[in-house]
């Protein structure tokens, strides 16, 4: 029996997340007593509060916790969320309209297994989360890129939406702040799209889990608060991991109709069953306290997000936009594509990315992940001396290149 024959399509066509296959291999590499500086993964290097680790810890002594709990989540936890939904972007859902995931990439599948039946389209702006498309394609849709420039700061307009949507289009992903780009739409693009999508009757995916770390000017605007009539077609799908530096604690949640969240929930009751109580405990001590460990972590990202284009765009041939929210850079490194480089000519920026490990212990994600070649991910969510000394590394390696 051939391998391919061994495995269903639907789960032998996907992919490796390949954020964190970079920050696996780095980590490996790192074990083995090689010098790494991973630009890899999407998480804060900050701890988690004591605050929320101190909850956690007292969870763990309470016997009502260790049995099974609702799987929708606790009630608590529920309605916590719905009030810190309310204060941070003024979104107003019951409990009952609340869903407490493993982490928002279940949030994510789940969203996307609820709302598609098989050959449903759903928009994805590209550069998009490489989760994105994989889910999709797991729930039986089909993923539709949507290309976005760096000249336009990867932000997707109504009119490239529109000569994207067919007959079949069901749904449209929407990440503001987005990974990987960090581009933040503004107040009168949400809601621009927002209409676009409720005159067309097709639903919305918002993932809002970057919603805290904005920079300069830059907003993070709701779409169902943008526009309300679109709230019962739409999706919210959120976490701690970002916002709390709770990136292991797997705790994220989805927000939409009373439809969709019991249809979800039904489907997560067969497949996980409750999230992990502690962790949910944890989750409501983070959502209900107050924004200051998440206000002394931006101030940081804001410096690094500075520091790291400023470095990058002191590359030649490398050229970064600055971004406006969560913590990556993306920038393109085309211009460096094709030259000889330590005895080899990198030719794309999956292969460029492997070079850079290999020669200096610098671990990028290259934009093959993410539906763009060409262009490298970068996050500044790492400490200040390890980010310039990655930098530093990777510009002089990049000045070989002839």
């Amino acid at each position: 029996m051939t391998s391919a024959a061994r495995l269903s399509a639907r789960v032998g066509g996907i992919a490796e997340s390949a954020t964190l296959a970079v920050d696996a291999k780095a980590k490996a590499m790192k074990a083995a007593g090689v010098d790494v500086v991973g630009f890899g993964a999407g998480e804060p290097d900050f701890p988690t509060p004591e605050p929320i680790v101190r909850a956690a810890a007292a969870a763990c002594a309470d016997p009502k916790n260790h049995r099974y709990t609702p799987a929708a989540g606790l009630p608590e936890l529920r309605a916590a969320i719905a009030a810190k939904t309310a204060r941070d972007s003024g979104y107003q859902v019951g409990a009952g309209q609340v869903l407490v995931t493993n982490g928002g990439k279940q949030a994510v599948y789940e969203a996307f297994a609820t709302l598609l039946d098989p050959g449903d389209e759903v928009l994805l702006p590209a550069p998009w989360w490489t989760t994105y498309p994989e889910a999709v394609r797991l729930a039986g849709g089909v993923p539709v890129d949507v290309m976005t420039t760096e000249q336009r700061g990867y932000r997707v307009s109504v009119e490239q939406l529109e000569a994207a949507r067919t007959p079949r289009t069901k749904v449209l992903l929407w990440c503001s702040p987005a990974n990987p780009t960090g581009a933040v739409a503004t107040p009168a693009e949400v809601e621009a799209v927002g209409r676009w999508a409720l005159e067309h009757g097709i639903w919305v995916v918002a993932d809002e889990i970057y919603e805290h770390l904005v920079y300069g000017g830059a907003e993070h605007v709701s779409m169902p608060v943008a526009v309300p009539e679109l709230a019962d077609t739409c999706v919210v799908v959120n976490g701690v991991a970002k916002t709390y530096a709770m990136t292991g604690w797997r705790v994220g949640w989805l927000l939409g109709a009373p439809d969709v969240v019991r249809a979800a929930t039904n489907l997560q009751s067969h497949a996980t069953s409750n999230v992990n109580n502690v962790a949910q405990v944890a989750a409501l001590a983070a959502v209900s306290g107050d924004l200051s460990a998440v206000a002394a972590m931006r101030t940081a990202f804001d410096r690094r997000r500075r520091t790291m284009v400023r470095m990058l765009n002191a590359i030649a041939g490398v050229t970064c936009p600055e971004p406006d929210g969560a913590f990556y850079c993306y920038p393109s490194v085309k211009g460096v594509l094709g030259r000889s480089l330590r005895g080899r000519t990198p030719g794309s920026s999956a292969e460029l990315a492997e070079l850079a490990l290999d020669e200096v212990g610098v671990a990028v994600v290259p934009g093959e992940a993410f539906g763009t070649p060409g262009y490298f991910r970068l996050s500044y969510a790492l400490s200040d001396a390890d980010l310039e000394k990655g930098l530093t590394r990777l510009a002089g390696l990049l000045a070989e290149a002839r």
